[in-house]
């Protein structure tokens, strides 16, 4: 299968084959992450990295990536530094970018930017997070450190908990979670469940997620817990974030009821959602689920540019 050339908007685009292939030339890339190999196979393209939206962790490991394949980084950090805040549109800066360099990166605040994107770019865009949309590729690098974690996703009891309404990366996770055959829970209150929209189609694949506000009741059979913050940012209301700020907070007298070998991921950053002590835990996998980052975006950089010889 070829994914050179391929834009990155939304991982309903992959079917499980495709998201196999992506997870095993992740694998490849270890070694060359962690910088104990080298190699400039890509070394003359020029990747645009667009972030209208505040970032650490996605921004990093993509200039992490490129610089480890080669490949050269022009960057914007914010809408500010762009003709956008003189009027420009959306579209007419991605035409702009699209002829400064060969892949697009493209981080921003509205749902359907990537997409809008991927219309007027020549070149792939890959989509780095819109809004409260989507995020395929920190699915991608959730779904390999499940895999290396737990040799397997298929069958898997998978709790999510949190801000499962406005969580971006959450949405994306439960489509390709249902690809693979795991267990779904959905754990929120009633104010932050996951979206109908995102409910119906997953059924629609064949999913029976369960849904429940009680946390305690469902840790001791889970796998994976998957802990995203409260999204604050995205509340219309800052009323209606005060009543559910700090609801779930995961320590270890909660773990206590856990599987040994219980797997925490959290996309980060985290706010108070997991207490510093579970870090030293092994339950804890949240920052070797950032580091994975570089990896499967490496994978993503390799395959959509035409990469040759690893």
């Amino acid at each position: 299968m070829s994914f050179y050339d391929k834009d990155i908007v939304s991982i309903r685009d992959f079917d499980r084959k495709q998201i196999e292939e992506i997870l095993r030339v992740s694998e490849r890339m270890v070694p060359y992450a962690l910088g104990k190999k080298r190699t400039k196979v890509l070394e003359g393209r020029i990747l645009g990295n667009l972030f209208f939206e505040p970032s650490t962790r996605t921004r990093l490991s993509f200039e992490s990536a490129a610089h480890r394949l080669g490949v050269d980084v022009i960057d914007v950090s914010e809408m500010s530094a762009t003709s956008i805040s003189k009027g420009e549109t959306l579209a007419d800066t991605i035409r702009m970018v699209d002829a400064y360099c060969d892949l697009i990166v493209l981080r921003h605040p509205h749902e359907g930017a990537a997409r809008l994107a991927a219309k007027f770019s020549e070149n792939p865009v890959i989509n780095a997070g819109d809004g409260a949309g989507s995020h395929p590729t920190q699915t991608l690098l959730d779904l390999f450190t499940i895999k290396r974690a737990k040799g397997k996703i298929e069958g898997l009891n998978i709790v999510l908990v949190g801000d499962l309404k406005y969580g971006r990366t959450v949405h994306s996770l439960i489509d390709a979670l249902t690809e693979f055959g795991a267990n779904l829970t959905f754990v929120a209150p009633e104010t932050l469940q996951m979206p109908e929209d995102n409910v119906k189609h997953v059924k629609g694949k064949g999913a029976k997620p369960q849904f429940t506000d009680k946390l305690e009741h469902v840790i001791p059979h889970a796998d994976v817990l998957y802990v995203t913050r409260i999204q604050k940012e995205r509340f219309p209301d800052p009323s209606e974030y005060n009543k559910v700020a700090g609801m779930y907070r995961i320590n270890n007298e909660m773990l206590r009821e856990a599987k040994k070998d219980l797997v925490v991921l959290h996309p980060l950053p985290r706010v108070d959602e997991i207490a510093p002590e579970v870090d030293d835990t092994l339950h804890a996998k949240y920052f070797e689920q950032a580091f994975n980052g570089i990896p499967v975006r490496m994978a993503l950089l390799y395959l959509i540019l035409g990469g040759e010889g690893l």
